[in-house]
């Protein structure tokens, strides 16, 4: 936000910053990472609403006279001109529209529609957990630091979102049905068990449409790429929920695409599967660091199970909890991560 010349202004929208991150583990309160000290020009996350996030973006962007945003426009098919991909179908509320393109982008997720369209398939590393998402007030005397809670092999992340809670509850893969079959009843003594300030507020969740669960994915892409078309974040590598670096890995994606590939499509030159490549080479080493961490962290501490079980704190744990300096690594893994992108375009996106 700083590099494009909106930081100011992005912060006046309501959000809460953590500049540092606690988890209380089998009831003792370890701090996990210190973002203080972090070379950056905020040294803290600011926590909002996806969609108070998109609607900022949006807004700036539309500064610029060639933006163009369509909503309630979802992609049906793939244009290919002589194996090259040259733009999308589309369908709107009262048309059908064909948009065309020197370069396509899927940047839409997981469930990438587009990637689909262009028969290009994922390899799944496979995850032992899926996360319930759901909320639950949130009270003057409760403590917001603290952002993961786990007891024994469950674990529950709180991101604190101003007037409630969000919480995230991880359980076995596939393991929603088991708890159905338990009740409610049993999946709010599960919450109590986790963090026991809740219990005179559980009786919020009266019914499981209140709960939407989120199947967790680790998986990517061989080639991101066919000609005229590139896929980016999680259309070309779906994280895992641990340590909450997605989006910084798609946005970083993201900014490593316009500084190889904007001045060519600024100047009409061809963009050709090279440069294509070029994006995928600068961005997969870290995605793949990453993906393999966070496959090793659901391995080995195998977050999700449904017996709880007291333990002494892991060693990793107990260092940061000694040694305090240490706490600045997962501070730069999960706040800017292994290969940071800075923006290199000319005008970037400042307007002022």
């Amino acid at each position: 936000m700083y590099e494009l010349g909106f930081l100011d202004e992005f912060l006046k929208l309501p959000h809460q910053a953590l500049n540092k991150i606690n988890a209380c583990i089998n009831e003792t309160i370890t701090p996990i990472a210190d973002l203080t000290a972090l070379p950056t020009q905020c040294k803290f996350i600011a926590f909002m609403p996806q969609w108070d996030f998109l609607n900022f973006i949006a807004e700036q962007a539309k500064k610029y006279p060639s933006f163009q945003l369509c909503m309630a426009t979802e992609a049906t098919g793939l244009v290919e001109t002589n194996g090259v991909i040259t733009g999308v179908t589309a369908k709107t509320a009262t048309a059908d529209i064909t948009v065309s393109a020197d370069l396509v982008i899927a940047a839409d997720g997981r469930f990438s529609t587009v990637r689909d369209l262009a028969g290009m398939h994922v390899t799944d590393k496979g995850v032992p957990i899926d996360v319930l998402w759901l909320r639950l007030s949130k009270q003057a005397t409760d403590v917001s630091a603290t952002l993961g809670r786990i007891r024994g092999n469950r674990m529950m992340i709180m991101i604190d979102r101003g007037q409630y809670w969000q919480c995230g509850v991880i359980i076995a893969k596939n393991g929603l049905n088991e708890l159905k079959q338990q009740g409610l009843a049993a999946f709010r003594a599960y919450l109590v068990a986790l963090a026991p300030f809740l219990i005179d507020r559980v009786d919020e969740i009266t019914d499981w449409e209140q709960v939407k669960l989120l199947t967790v994915q680790i998986n990517h892409l061989k080639h991101w790429h066919r000609p005229g078309l590139l896929c980016i974040g999680d259309a070309a590598h779906a994280m895992s929920p641990a340590g909450g670096v997605g989006v910084n890995l798609a946005i970083q994606d993201a900014i490593a695409t316009a500084n190889l590939l904007a001045e060519k499509l600024r100047t009409d030159a061809t963009i050709n599967e090279s440069d294509l490549h070029r994006v995928q080479q600068r961005r997969e080493w870290p995605m793949r660091v990453i993906q393999n961490l966070q496959a090793f962290i659901h391995k080995r501490i195998g977050l999700g199970s449904l017996e709880t079980k007291q333990t002494s704190l892991p060693m990793p744990v107990k260092l940061l909890r000694h040694w305090p300096l240490l706490q600045r690594l997962p501070a730069r893994v999960i706040g800017i991560g292994l290969r940071p992108e800075h923006i290199q375009t000319k005008d970037a996106w400042h307007t002022s």
